[in-house]
């Protein structure tokens, strides 16, 4: 009779004088007998909305195993308004959470997106623990802010909390940037103090960073001092060769993973098919896609997309595009590699025909690297026509926040291919932006190849005035002056270069003998 009173009074059944809905109430509240078994078992079987309703009526009897199971099942669906259901309720109860309560509502967060709320409740804590630390720095990490990521665990030092092997880990991958590289190696030696230094995962992140940061050297080392080597830490210098342009390095690492045994996995094989496209090694990559075929390794979107880009910078288009085609489930990335094979090798029409078909089907927006890739295709492909008809529906379009300055560049150079250097110096000074010094230059070598020297000046003074320093820029523009028979403006550009003890490379042959 007590346990029905107080839930009566939670509910606030004593404000209403009709006794028939007061009646309602008591048989509701009877109906759902608040207990922590009916609220694992309505979440359990997808009624989190009935397991809110009963949190309601529980009001302040509510207690820890009541809220770890809402908060679970809320993370566990990244249900971002439930949760914040649940966490008022905390409030309006004046409950307070412990520390794995308020870890779960900081995880909870974070699984939503939601930086702001979880940094909020991670401010409020009274006390925090190494988790609570470390969800907080991977959700930064993750978010893209990586300069906070290291700050926060500057913090976490400095309060006295001793990082994990999950801490090490996320904190050293958010120094894979180029920027904060002098910060991981630091952290690296505050590692080798700790009893996490041979970890796999912390291993793998010390791979990466020095990979990335083209500290290869160092990879080597951290990478043979493993006393265990899995596929995950192999997979990462593997990549990092691959992104660095050492394919053979991440080729020989990949022959090693197979002679220890090791399993290999579709991101090992994306990473390896990456490092085979800078080789231009045709016959490798094929041999790779046909293990991946004989393994019956499910076939991922990431791992196609390195397919298409392997087969398109080897030449094979026709391999490109039909793994193009099998793809149920295509990316923007699925469509932008196939965009680049077409344009690297001239398939202008091809270009404009499979953007047209993106743009039709308007399952994927295009991106940046999506008109990038279209606006050069039609440059060097003659097509300027189309190419101006593109990029003028995408400037007046929702696509607008994807051009970029690259873009206006790839505009001038369309132009000036074109011969209509004059359109191009109007399009240049109706730049929303600055002009760079690609395009100016751009619109240089136009300038010298049909021969006009008037706006060929106008580009080689400003050229000259945003890079001064630049010896390229004043070979471009003494061309200029050779080609019209200004030898006078010639040999005072040649003087100005000696003044300021400038001289231009040589170009070099490489020629590799088999």
């Amino acid at each position: 009779m007590l346990r029905k009173t107080s839930l009566l009074t939670s509910c606030g059944c004593k404000k209403f004088k009709n006794p028939f809905f007061t009646i309602q109430i008591k048989t509701m509240c009877v109906n759902l007998e608040p207990n922590c078994s009916n609220l694992k078992k309505l979440c359990s079987s997808g009624q989190l909305n009935n397991a809110l309703l009963e949190m309601a009526m529980q009001g302040l009897e509510m207690k820890f195993k009541d809220y770890d199971i809402l908060l679970s099942e809320c993370v566990n669906k990244r249900a971002y308004r439930e949760g914040q259901r649940v966490h008022s309720h905390m409030i309006k109860t004046h409950y307070l959470p412990p520390l794995y309560l308020n870890t779960r509502l900081v995880v909870l967060y974070l699984k939503c997106e939601k930086l702001f709320e979880a940094k909020h409740v991670f401010d409020d804590m009274p006390d925090r623990n190494v988790v609570s630390w470390t969800a907080m720095i991977s959700g930064y990490n993750q978010r893209g802010y990586a300069f906070n990521a290291v700050c926060l665990f500057l913090d976490m030092l400095r309060s006295g909390i001793s990082p994990n092997e999950f801490t090490f880990a996320t904190v050293l991958t958010a120094c894979s940037s180029v920027s904060l590289f002098c910060c991981g190696r630091q952290i690296h030696s505050l590692l080798v103090k700790s009893p996490y230094e041979f970890h796999m995962y912390v291993g793998s992140s010390l791979l990466d960073m020095y990979s990335k940061a083209g500290q290869f050297h160092e990879a080597q080392c951290v990478f043979e001092s493993l006393p265990e080597r899995d596929v995950v830490s192999c997979t990462a210098i593997i990549s990092g060769y691959a992104q660095q342009g050492f394919g053979r390095e991440a080729l020989e690492v990949f022959r090693l993973l197979l002679r220890e045994g090791m399993g290999v996995n579709y991101v090992t094989y994306a990473s390896l098919l990456t490092a085979l496209s800078g080789l231009a090694a045709h016959e490798l990559g094929k041999q790779v896609h046909a293990h991946v075929l004989r393994s019956q390794i499910s076939f991922s979107v990431v791992f196609q997309n390195s397919l298409i880009d392997m087969y398109s910078k080897c030449g094979n288009l026709i391999y490109a595009r039909r793994i193009f085609d099998s793809i149920s489930g295509r990316t923007v990335v699925s469509w932008n590699a196939m965009l680049i094979g077409y344009s690297k090798h001239g398939k202008g029409e091809e270009v404009v025909e499979l953007f047209k078909r993106m743009k039709e089907e308007n399952e994927v927006q295009p991106d940046s690297i999506t008109f990038l890739a279209v606006l050069s295709a039609c440059s060097h492909g003659g097509m300027e026509k189309e190419g101006l008809e593109i990029f003028d529906n995408s400037i007046s379009g929702a696509d607008r926040r994807h051009i970029d300055i690259e873009h206006y560049g790839c505009v001038v150079d369309m132009l000036g291919r074109a011969g209509q250097v004059v359109r191009a110096l109007q399009f240049i000074e109706q730049l929303p932006i600055k002009p760079t010094a690609a395009i100016w230059g751009s619109l240089l070598g136009a300038c010298r190849a049909h021969m006009n020297l008037d706006i060929g000046e106008i580009a080689g003074r400003r050229l000259l005035e945003i890079e001064p320093e630049n010896a390229e820029n004043y070979v471009t523009f003494a061309n200029l002056y050779a080609s019209a028979g200004r030898f006078e403006d010639v040999e005072k550009l040649r003087e100005l270069m000696e003044e300021k003890a400038m001289s231009k490379e040589s170009g070099k042959s490489w020629i590799q003998r088999n």
